[in-house]
């Protein structure tokens, strides 16, 4: 059996929690196979039927008792000092890690536990509990990106990277904010049990698309977030039609503007040249399609509007410090 401990403080974020869905259905698919094991009558379907799941979860905090959420929902807790062997450790996240330090107790807590779990993980702002810790020192780690800089400074030994859904690098996972957990989750659950039963509990959670910890968790649509519906349409218009040249005078005339008139209200409502913005919205599509898909790059430059495969990479160059094939290889090992 796989202990997994949670370790929750007060005002710790729920969405923490919704991780345990995805222990809890892969116990449940771990069941399925054994049941169907059993009806085949395989050779070993007793020593299957007679597992037990596969997840232990617990929740601690460093005394015990009830823990109050952001939202003012408590959870019972286990103290510390009842622990048992736990193989992997979850840091919840709270909505402001630069409020307080973490407890200090805690992190001796956790400086002895790296030597004994298997893995520790930081789920959004956890990891900040992590690196205060000293367990992300001279590593790779992700957080929530409204807290990256944040992090960088406050801890500048640590490889930040702002733009990963997750990072695994040796025992110690970090991820994003929010969702980004459960991509976290499942990636265990997948280094754990397999992808086929991975792919199963994606399924069942309704996880339409299981992500790599390579993708970016921004939106270049939300980044920009334009004040008014017209400059809102031509973005759209944008990212329908990649692959046109799209000029100024084009998204001009989406917008019922002058390409003066446009490329000033342009700017001031989302900071951004449209040229710029407009190989922001390539790059975005290019990664995803170099991430999700086998397309060659010359087919994706063409399909996201790029003039050939050299200047996509001269353009992931500037927007993410690699080339395109750097992108796709660590799609492909962290998928």
């Amino acid at each position: 059996m796989h202990r997994v401990g949670f370790l929750l403080s007060d005002g710790f974020q729920v969405m923490a929690l919704a991780t345990q869905s995805v222990f809890e259905y892969a116990n449940a698919t771990v069941g399925d196979i054994a049941a169907n094991a059993a009806e085949a009558g395989t050779p070993e379907a007793g020593t299957l039927r007679r597992a037990p799941p596969f997840y232990k979860l617990e929740n601690f905090s460093v005394e015990g008792g009830e823990v109050r959420s952001s939202l003012g929902m408590t959870v019972g807790t286990r103290p510390l000092s009842a622990r048992r062997d736990i193989h992997t450790w979850i840091v919840a996240g709270v909505n402001d890690p630069l409020a307080s330090p973490a407890p200090a107790e805690l992190l001796a807590f956790l400086r002895k536990a790296s030597g004994r779990a298997r893995r520790i993980a930081g789920i959004c702002t956890g990891g900040f509990v992590l690196a205060e810790a000293g367990l992300l020192a001279q590593r790779r780690a992700t957080t929530h990106w409204a807290f990256a800089r944040a992090m960088q400074q406050r801890f500048p030994g640590i490889h930040v990277e702002d733009d990963r859904i997750y990072i695994v690098d040796g025992p110690i996972w970090t991820s994003a904010g929010m969702t980004a957990g459960l991509d976290l989750a499942l990636a265990m659950v997948e280094k754990d049990l397999g992808a086929e039963v991975a792919r199963s509990v994606a399924h069942k959670l309704v996880m339409h698309q299981r992500r790599s910890g390579g993708q970016s968790q921004h939106s270049e649509m939300l980044d920009l977030a334009p004040k008014s519906d017209r400059i809102q349409d031509a973005l759209n218009y944008a990212r329908q039609h990649l692959s046109r040249s799209l000029s100024v005078e084009e998204l001009a005339g989406t917008a019922h503007l002058s390409p003066r008139q446009f490329s000033r209200v342009f700017t001031l409502e989302t900071g951004k040249s449209p040229a710029k913005a407009i190989e922001g919205l390539r790059l975005e599509a290019a990664r995803l399609m170099i991430e999700q898909s086998r397309h060659s790059l010359d087919v994706i430059a063409r399909e996201t509007g790029f003039r050939d495969r050299r200047h996509m990479r001269e353009a992931f160059m500037r927007g993410f410090g690699l080339p395109p094939q750097a992108v796709r290889r660590d799609a492909r090992s962290a998928g």
